[in-house]
């Protein structure tokens, strides 16, 4: 049995399958994106998609077997926001079966198979040959000897964190909500830049922690918090363990721009409009 739920983000819908943890199978997220105006991205033109080789070793396990491992494999920007890896067929070492759609595949080792967990683009130009393996369906990705978390790590993107001195107000509704002059601004490409407060700078009292968890290749697991009056929603979030590269947001709190009034050196900041927001 299995449940099929739909989560709207921003103008691309992703449509996420989970199936039952019965031991047969590998439990898993299954996504089809659609772009803006309900067109499927397997629908899309090559000329609509940007594609680049990748000069990283890229695995692929599923329930602790080897799925795919490559060495060519091509970055492909299906959404504005990260990109996809498209793999060789002749470097997918797992079987791949005819899944009940054209062109999907089931994903199939010893002991475990992921239903239509991979698509390949015979009429595609660019990806004719690639085989696009869902992400959420593998049990993990390595690129190189290190574990990638959430889509691959863009080549395009960077992340600088720096620590200032700048004055940070943090307000919503009228309702201070933080305050400090010792923020660790991080700098991230396409994003505006985030501040990260000190514990001690911010009103706790006003907070509450969230379920909600995300993940990012950059900077790891982050756990959210939301206002205790119930008006912001995920408001705020920490990186508790972040990954080594951005250590030093460390245990810090950072609320979202496009929620919060930010006041920086006493000037209101303009909200950023973002797939956040």
């Amino acid at each position: 049995m299995f449940q099929r739920l739909v989560f709207p983000v921003s103008r691309y819908m992703l449509s996420y399958t989970v199936f039952g943890s019965s031991p047969e199978f590998a439990p898993y997220l299954h996504r089809s994106t659609t772009a803006g105006g309900g067109r499927s991205v397997e629908d899309m033109d090559d000329s609509e998609l940007r594609v680049e080789p990748s000069p990283k070793r890229v695995r692929a396990y599923l329930a602790g077997r080897l799925v795919a491992d490559t060495r060519r494999a091509s970055l492909v920007w299906e959404i504005p926001w990260y990109p996809a890896y498209y793999i060789p067929a002749d470097d997918v070492t797992a079987s791949l079966t005819p899944a009940e759609e054209a062109d999907l595949y089931n994903v199939e080792v010893a002991g475990a198979v992921a239903l239509a967990a991979a698509r390949r683009f015979p009429e595609s130009e660019q990806r004719r040959g690639l085989v696009r393996l869902e992400w959420g369906a593998m049990s993990h990705w390595l690129e190189e000897d290190e574990p990638v978390y959430t889509h691959p790590r863009d080549p395009h993107k960077r992340v600088d964190i720096l620590t200032s001195s700048r004055h940070v107000r943090i307000e919503a509704g009228g309702v201070t909500l933080a305050e400090s002059s010792r923020p660790s601004i991080l700098f991230e490409t396409g994003l505006p830049p985030r501040y990260y407060l000190p514990l001690p700078d911010v009103r706790t009292e006003l907070l509450t922690p969230s379920d909600t968890v995300s993940h990012c290749p950059y900077k790891g697991t982050a756990a959210y918090w939301s206002l205790m009056s119930g008006d912001g929603k995920n408001i705020a979030w920490t990186y508790r363990s972040p990954l080594p590269e951005s250590q030093k947001v460390a245990g810090l709190v950072c609320f979202y721009d496009e929620k919060t009034d930010v006041y920086l050196d006493g000037e209101l900041q303009e909200r950023p409009r973002t797939h956040f927001a």
